[in-house]
């Protein structure tokens, strides 16, 4: 069972997020609409400067970081292969911030305080936590 080179960037890109383990808080209840656009135009309105990782017909992903925090931006081609990238990426845990074929991926209050400027839908990756349960 080989990773697809989309899987195998999710895996990377949430990896380098959880080494990073940066971000404030700052939630809100005012959502704007949801954004839409180019990886450059949805970069530009969370104020970053996206360090593209990958440039792909199906998918564009780079890496931002602002005063919110460290996260990862991607647009895609199509709503299935955002969908597909998103069900793949949520098996490496992480929060995810998702609007019309793009989504930002990094710390739950990062995601919120991104929602207050794009919109979209928060979604929660699957914890995977090692060490013993009660039982």
């Amino acid at each position: 069972m080989g990773l697809t080179r989309p899987r195998l960037a999710v895996a990377a890109a949430v990896a380098a997020l959880a080494l990073a383990g940066c971000g404030s808080g700052g939630g809100t209840d005012d959502v704007p609409p949801t954004a839409t656009g180019s990886l450059e135009h949805l970069a530009a309105e969370v104020r970053c400067e996206p360090d593209v990782q990958t440039d792909a017909d199906e998918i564009r992903q780079a890496i931002c970081r602002n005063h919110e925090g460290k996260f990862v931006l991607a647009t895609f081609a199509t709503d299935r292969g955002q969908r597909e990238w998103i069900d793949g990426a949520k098996d490496y845990g992480g929060h995810y911030l998702v609007g019309r074929k793009w989504v930002a991926v990094g710390e739950a209050g990062t995601m919120s305080a991104l929602r207050g400027r794009l919109g979209g839908t928060l979604e929660e990756g699957a914890s995977h936590h090692s060490g013993h349960t009660a039982g």
